[in-house]
């Protein structure tokens, strides 16, 4: 686990305005900064970047975060990845990394520079090859597309990277899985006249490599094998390249090979990828989704592809979430998207993609292509043959859709397919009946905490009613504050502390900062406002516990309360005017 005493350095080293201009340019508004959302499309810019409190906020579709935040949300790195990413800018070492034995294998930076040499040498290559750039000119990839790529070709011959790295014999090599040694103790080439297609994650390194036979040779795709660099099960080929397009079009087009990622784009469809000779993961699915509302799939119509398209299905219903969508496209026998969008036009492509199957629709009609649906039998087999998948589709009102539908096939009433699947009814919650009390006094609370954080000290827990969300947000928040000593944390720094704590805590802070940006409190006025704040909070308690008091003297009469109640009934009595 990462020490919050090294978030909060980090983030206090880290400019989110220079790290999201980098990105996303930003103008200067009034006392902050602001652009065009790059979280969803819009013509109006409302998305706004607080240098005093260094955090982004969009009044729009409500994104909201940090450096480290923004970097998961917009580049789709995880926390960790995130908080590496910003390390390696700052020049900040990550305690694991100092803490990692220093022997026992090549560190990340050094494969991360032997993948970086290995790829120049093989874009190099390429303008040597004639054979290879007649391949790609064939497949009608131009120069700039392939530079877009990093395109490259790796020349026959068994030790060609030994002109890169003199020393061959490199652990390096072998650890990035550029060179093998085979039975015999002999060092050589994993990749041989092969097109490269290097795979560039988020940061924009290289960490692989798929090639591409040219001739007849197999197999017709290589991979880089695993390394420390690289998991296949976590990686996607022109994730960098399709940035753009992606907040464009808010779709991803998942297609079989790099050749129909690179061919669509030399067409004007930038928002393809390719997974790496693996089937889609939940994983992929989940680094997709942050980034895009939509998932296509678009595969050969062949068997290869439909048995493709049904492992994707499979490993996609654990990580849809509510208001995501997935569908599926099957081109024409014998077409790929490079030859469909060649022959057919870009046009048309366009039209397969926005009229993709939706999930559920295939899932039903696959399922129901294998069973007879006259018969008692087939009937039942719909049903069973639907049940583990239902089980693992973690999207209620869509499994509540599909229910219905399997009701609608089976001849099964609703509650039965429900029951036989082992599924719970869904329903919705009933609205919880905690009393709200004085939510509205508590948001100015929380807006003079998160601008002034040392106003915590003065702040009476015991005073704070928990029966609200805002009561609670306010009270986690003071509890950071007090944990963390002197001097308290800034805002972004207590926002990553409270990551995952709970979405409703977490909104009501979003919500909270949200007004503070638009409408923060003058700094000499800061300590009255405060005084106020908690002013008014005491005499709604007062309030509150003299309304408690008399509804128990209606029941019980005055003989019904306890000593000290008694007391505290006859002192608000005196009070009562004030009340009232």
């Amino acid at each position: 686990m990462i020490p919050e005493s090294y978030i909060q350095e980090l983030l206090h080293r880290v400019d989110v305005v220079d790290l999201i201009d980098g990105y996303v340019p930003l103008k200067k508004a009034g006392a902050n900064y602001a652009a065009c959302c790059p979280f969803h499309n819009e013509k109006t810019p409302s998305f706004t970047v607080s240098p005093s409190k260094q955090f982004y906020h969009c009044f729009g579709c409500g994104a909201h975060g940090t450096a480290i935040g923004f970097l998961m949300e917009y580049a789709g790195l995880g926390f960790i990845d995130a908080i590496r990413e910003l390390s390696n800018r700052t020049g900040l070492p990550m305690p694991e990394e100092e803490q990692r034995p220093r022997t026992g294998g090549p560190r990340i930076a050094s494969l991360t520079e032997t993948m970086a040499r290995a790829a120049r040498y093989y874009y190099e290559q390429l303008k040597r090859s004639a054979k290879a750039i007649d391949y790609l000119k064939g497949r009608g990839v131009s120069g700039e597309i392939a530079q877009k790529f990093g395109i490259g070709y790796a020349p026959d011959g068994w030790q060609n990277l030994e002109a890169v790295f003199p020393d061959y014999a490199a652990t390096e090599l072998q650890a990035a899985g550029l060179v093998i040694r085979n039975e015999q103790g002999r060092l050589y080439d994993r990749f041989r006249d092969r097109v490269m297609f290097p795979i560039i994650n988020q940061k924009g390194e290289v960490i692989a490599f798929g090639g591409r036979v040219l001739g007849e040779g197999e197999p017709k795709y290589l991979n880089s094998p695993e390394t420390p660099l690289f998991e296949k099960g976590r990686e996607v080929f022109g994730l960098p390249q399709a940035r753009a397009a992606l907040r464009e079009k808010n779709t991803a087009i998942v297609v079989e090979g790099y050749m129909d990622v690179v061919a669509l784009a030399q067409h004007g469809i930038g928002n393809a990828l390719a997974t790496l000779g693996t089937a889609t993961t939940a994983t992929h699915v989940q680094k997709l989704l942050r980034q895009v509302d939509r998932i296509v799939y678009c595969f050969d119509g062949d068997n290869a592809g439909r048995k493709a398209a049904w492992r994707a299905l499979e490993n996609s219903l654990e990580a849809l979430p509510e208001q995501k969508s997935i569908g599926f496209v099957f081109l024409p026998q014998g077409e790929d998207p490079d030859s469909f969008v060649r022959t057919r036009g870009t046009a048309a492509f366009e039209r397969l993609i926005a009229e993709a199957t939706p999930l559920s629709d295939y899932l039903l009609r696959e399922l129901a292509a294998q069973c007879d649906l006259t018969s008692a039998e087939g009937k039942a087999r719909l049903v069973a043959d639907a049940k583990p998948l239902l089980g693992r589709l973690q999207s209620p009102l869509l499994r509540l859709q599909l229910v219905k539908r399997l009701a609608e096939a089976s001849g099964f009433a609703q509650t039965e397919v429900e029951r036989l699947c082992e599924l719970r009814s869904f329903t919705p919650p009933a609205p919880a009946r905690a009393p709200r009390r004085a939510p509205s006094l508590l948001r100015p609370l929380l807006r003079l905490l998160l601008q002034k954080p040392a106003l915590a000290q003065r702040l009476p827990l015991a005073a704070l009613p928990d029966g609200t969300v805002e009561g609670r947000a306010v009270r986690r928040l003071c509890e950071l504050i007090h944990a963390a000593g002197e001097p308290p944390p800034p805002y972004a720094a207590l926002i990553e502390r409270l990551r995952g704590e709970g979405e409703e805590i977490e909104t009501s802070l979003r919500d909270a900062a949200a007004e503070l940006m638009q409408h923060p409190y003058a700094e000499e006025d800061i300590d009255a406002e405060f005084d106020g704040a908690l002013a008014r909070l005491a005499e709604a308690e007062h309030k509150r516990s003299f309304a408690a008091l008399q509804e128990k003297v209606q029941k019980l009469g005055v003989s019904g309360l306890s000593g000290e109640e008694k007391r505290q009934y006859l002192q608000a009595l005196t009070q009562h005017g004030k009340f009232g």
